[in-house]
């Protein structure tokens, strides 16, 4: 008698920490559904189908985005920074952040509003679809850097600290072509004590 081997899902869509209509109305329950439910959820499909009978099927997620290229990398890298984006959020969010990370972003940036406008302007600036990231470097000196499509800061040995995604479909339904209104309006939500244990 034959055995049907049965496929285990590898990887799954993570636990938003929050209710789906916890961020209106910086983020809307419809957006939380399609860029959470739909975008974020189709990545992890495509990646469970894509590794087995790769040297990447028993890897963690990590090493596949430091490792890999092409589609590969393309999901796996992100199924990261989203479930990065949508766990620095908070409905009681915003403020500023306090501590060690508070004293880096002064340090360079020269104060905390500042860095919010270097911030955004990446996020406007950036042609196309990717993300804005606040970055530890090698030396442990905050840097601001632009990814285009799926790109990740830790391929190049930097550490993330806090992203924006600036997808269309990150704030299309919300804000249309308004990116800069889109991510002004985030500094609302954003969780600084989870943000603060990244650096």
């Amino acid at each position: 008698m034959k055995i049907k081997k049965i496929t285990v899902m590898k990887f799954e869509l993570p636990q938003l920490p929050y209710a789906a209509n916890a961020l209106e109305p910086v983020i809307s329950q419809k957006t939380i559904e399609f860029h959470y439910g739909k975008h974020h959820q189709a990545y992890v499909t495509n990646l469970n189908n894509l590794i087995p009978g790769t040297k990447f099927e028993n890897s963690d997620l990590e090493t596949i985005v430091k490792e890999s290229d092409g589609p590969i990398f393309n999901n796996a890298a992100q199924i990261w920074n989203h479930t990065f984006y949508f766990t620095s959020f908070s409905p009681n969010g915003g403020g500023a952040p306090k501590g060690a990370l508070a004293a880096a972003i002064d340090a360079a940036f020269g104060s905390f509003d500042n860095f919010k406008k270097e911030f955004v302007q990446a996020g406007v600036t950036l042609f196309g679809s990717g993300w804005a990231w606040l970055v530890k470097n090698k030396e442990g000196k905050l840097e601001i850097v632009k990814e285009g499509n799926a790109g990740n800061p830790m391929t190049k040995g930097l550490t993330p600290i806090l992203t924006f995604d600036v997808w269309e479909h990150a704030y299309y339904l919300d804000y249309q072509n308004r990116r800069p209104d889109h991510l002004a309006a985030l500094w609302d939500k954003i969780d600084w004590d989870v943000v603060g244990t990244r650096y």
